[in-house]
């Protein structure tokens, strides 16, 4: 297997995956700030949007889309289990996983095109009016509250241990600090939350220098 990567939360999320997993793949690197992934042809025949990450399978198969990318390594390697073992389990944790991703990335990745990324995005994507991207990124974070709420004193979000549920909402939490972000005031669970799983190995992929 290949993994087209680059910088941003999104290839990380599977890099961690990977990780966390323990497989091994070989792994090809786009400089996402000068469009590379986009100028590149090969690239663009596997994936037309040119966005990453995308995982090519030995039989040249392309998977885009990081949450399908990592059910597909879940299910040709199920142990360890990082969505659940069993069905119950699995609900619980993508549960978590759709909340987080509708009500935190989708405001919180507009907001920031349309504000502090504006000169980076704006030349190749529709981006939202300054005043729309500042009103998202406070309902981002009217929502980041509400799940430190939620994470109360534990350091998961399901089943008592790590799974891709706390996956997506340390990387995205992550990625913010990297653009300059901060958590919201009243959020020191997270914060305990996001320190804990630094600590983890899989973690170093943040640490990268790309």
């Amino acid at each position: 297997m290949k993994l087209y990567s680059s910088l941003g939360p999104n290839p990380r999320l599977v890099r961690m995956f990977l990780v966390e997993k323990g497989i091994q793949v070989e792994r090809v690197h786009f400089d996402i700030i000068s469009g590379e992934n986009r100028q590149n042809a090969d690239y663009v025949s596997k994936n037309p949007l040119g966005t990453t990450p995308t995982l090519e399978l030995d039989d040249g198969t392309c998977l885009t889309e990081s949450w399908p990318i990592c059910e597909y390594l879940e299910e040709v390697h199920p142990e360890p289990n990082l969505f659940g073992a069993d069905a119950v389990e699995r609900a619980q944790v993508r549960k978590w996983a759709r909340l987080f991703d509708q009500e935190v990335v989708v405001p919180m990745t507009m907001g920031f095109r349309a504000g502090a990324g504006r000169p980076m995005f704006e030349p190749r994507m529709s981006v939202v009016s300054p005043g729309a991207g500042a009103e998202l990124s406070a309902m981002a974070d009217e929502k980041w509250r509400w799940f430190d709420q939620q994470l109360g004193s534990a350091n998961h979000f399901a089943l008592g241990r790590f799974t891709f549920a706390d996956l997506i909402v340390f990387c995205f939490a992550n990625f913010g600090f990297t653009v300059g972000w901060k958590l919201p005031e009243g959020t020191d669970n997270l914060a305990r939350f996001v320190a804990a799983h630094n600590e983890r190995a899989s973690a170093a992929v943040w640490q990268d220098s790309e």
